[in-house]
């Protein structure tokens, strides 16, 4: 039997599995399935869904709309992991009901970081050097 493997390392079939878990999830969460008030008022993204080889164990990296009240809809999130995950069981036909592990998407973060590193004076003046040479 052949193996997929994807420039990650992970396999495909992981990787379909976890696309298919995110989808879920932000359905259930864009329509307001999750009865919680914090939850309601504040729109949650789901960047990336990492699965674990046996798909029994899902990583969720989320993110608040604007990063709004991170640490509140983190716990609110883990809260209902059970009916989260009760549902999307329901919508993603697999032989184990994974278990759901929510942590911050920081890759936003990083990536702003990144940004600001780059256009500061000093990188600035560097490329100037580089260009005169």
């Amino acid at each position: 039997m052949r193996h997929t493997e994807s420039t990650e390392g992970r396999s495909v079939r992981l990787l379909r599995v976890g696309e298919q878990v995110r989808h879920a999830l932000s359905e259930i969460l864009m329509r307001g399935d999750v009865h919680d008030e914090l939850l309601a008022t504040h729109p949650v993204s789901v960047t990336e869904v990492r699965m674990s080889p046996d798909l029994r164990h899902a990583t969720v990296f989320v993110k608040p709309l604007l990063g709004a009240d991170e640490e509140a809809v983190l716990k609110a999130l883990r809260v209902h992991d059970r009916y989260l995950k009760t549902e999307v069981a329901r919508r993603v036909n697999t032989k184990y009901a994974a278990r759901l592990k929510f942590l911050l998407d920081e890759s936003f973060d990083e990536g702003g970081h990144i940004d600001r590193l780059l256009r500061s004076p000093k990188v600035a003046a560097d490329l100037k050097g580089d260009d005169e040479a």
